[in-house]
């Protein structure tokens, strides 16, 4: 091989391999997520769409729109008011003289709610909540308050504060008064569903004729899993039950399958495939509801 030959090929190598680091280097941040429309670039923020954008409250309780934004850095959240565009709140700090309005932003996370206490009718609208990027994002979220009477609902079946023991089965349901097109349930602020990493879990939904119904299963309870549950359709104000893991036995206060919601056929199917799959054997027994035998 000749030099110059030896020396064009050796150019061509450098080429590629800068042209390589380079694309690299652009590509490297961007990244499809799951769930997204499209590539985002991981180190801007975005937010991470978890929460219902239709929200329904009632007259004269607080209301509450939920915003989280990943990778915020030093950039600034603010909430409009869409109908005079009326910027509410910029980071923590409040920009109108109505007290009502507040943003719940616990330390360290992500999160960066409206909260409207006392809500009236007048607050219904489109309400935006905005990173001051380049260009700017934004998310639109509408609120409707309405009367206790009118309001689309869900209600906790069985009682607000539920006791169990650890290992056993933990069992909630909830009724709403609309046929929700969804229903969520959150254990504190988080998503409750099959992609969970907990595993043991039993979500069905159905439709009856005054609206619908979703019931929660959790096997093996452990006391990570005490904590706020909240029933969360789209469209309809949410309801919560308290659950306590405990490692006693409270006769009195224990989860029976007398007070506890009964699961359809389905569900009892499928939290039984869920413990014979299981190489953990609870010790609490699991006795099907009596309408179901």
């Amino acid at each position: 091989m000749s030099h110059n030959n030896y020396s064009e090929r050796q150019n061509v190598a450098y080429f590629i391999i800068i042209s390589c680091l380079y694309h690299f280097q652009h590509l490297r941040t961007i990244w499809s997520l799951p769930g997204s429309s499209g590539a985002i670039l991981l180190d801007r923020p975005y937010f991470d769409d978890v929460s219902s954008r239709n929200v329904t409250a009632v007259v004269d309780e607080t209301a509450i729109l939920k915003c989280r934004v990943r990778n915020r850095a030093n950039r600034t959240i603010s909430w409009m008011r869409k109908r005079d565009l009326h910027i509410l709140t910029s980071n923590t700090f409040t920009y109108t003289s109505d007290q009502r309005f507040s943003v719940d932003h616990p330390a360290n996370s992500d999160d960066w709610n409206l909260k409207i206490e006392y809500a009236q009718r007048r607050d219904s609208g489109i309400y935006e909540c905005q990173v001051n990027t380049e260009p700017k994002i934004n998310m639109a979220f509408h609120l409707e308050v309405t009367d206790l009477i009118a309001a689309a609902r869900a209600r906790i079946l069985g009682s607000h504060e539920v006791h169990v023991k650890k290992g056993s089965t933990i069992s909630l349901a909830c009724s709403v008064n609309v046929h929700a097109s969804s229903v969520s349930w959150l254990h504190d602020s988080a998503v409750v569903d099959f992609d969970s990493a907990r595993g043991g879990i039993s979500l069905e939904t159905e439709k009856t004729d005054t609206g619908t119904t979703s019931r929660l299963m959790l096997t093996r309870a452990a006391f990570r899993d005490s904590g706020n549950y909240t029933c969360q359709p789209a469209g309809a104000v949410s309801a919560s039950v308290i659950v306590h893991v405990l490692n006693g036995e409270h006769p009195a206060a224990m989860q029976t399958s007398s007070a506890m919601p009964c699961p359809s056929p389905t569900t009892l199917i499928v939290v039984g495939i869920l413990l014979l799959g299981s190489s953990y054997h609870s010790s609490a027994s699991w006795r099907p509801c009596a309408d179901h035998l």
